[in-house]
């Protein structure tokens, strides 16, 4: 089973290209809270890179920026190349099946600003241990969004 399901923020803004084939494609990265030790009051977070393709990639594009809450849904994809200076690299990355937006579009904005990120570098601006609240987000793989 090859199944992946994360919840955190953009670090940066989202990266649109279209393929030589006309096929959308986007990346971009989200910072996640790691558990807490019984021992440790220092929160840390990983940060996972993911693509999306075709619809999902253009409505997270146009919808998503640095520091929006979103849920991704999608599956650990490994990928092998050759760089320009000849070395062997490995990437492992999240292909996205879907992403929700789990906050209004007034909220990202506001989460951001406050202290969702700046220039030290993540900070959670939630409790992870109290995750209360709408928990409905925005399927972005619907292509009649109205926003």
């Amino acid at each position: 089973m090859n199944r992946v399901v994360l919840i955190g923020r953009l670090v940066r803004d989202p990266e649109l290209k279209t393929t030589t084939s006309g096929s959308s494609v986007v990346s971009f990265t989200i910072a996640v809270d790691n558990p807490r030790s019984r021992n440790s009051q220092e929160r840390t977070a990983s940060f996972i890179p993911i693509i999306a393709w075709n619809a999902t990639a253009q409505n997270v594009a146009n919808f998503m920026k640095k520091g929006s809450l979103v849920g991704v849904d999608g599956r650990l994809s490994q990928r092998s190349y050759t760089s320009k200076d000849g070395r062997h690299v490995n990437v492992i990355e999240v292909v996205a099946e879907s992403v929700q937006f789990l906050e209004r579009k007034n909220d990202a904005s506001n989460s951001t600003a406050s202290n969702g990120y700046n220039s030290s570098g993540y900070t959670p601006d939630y409790d992870s241990d109290n995750q209360e609240g709408d928990d409905t987000g925005i399927d972005a793989t619907d292509p009649t969004l109205p926003f």
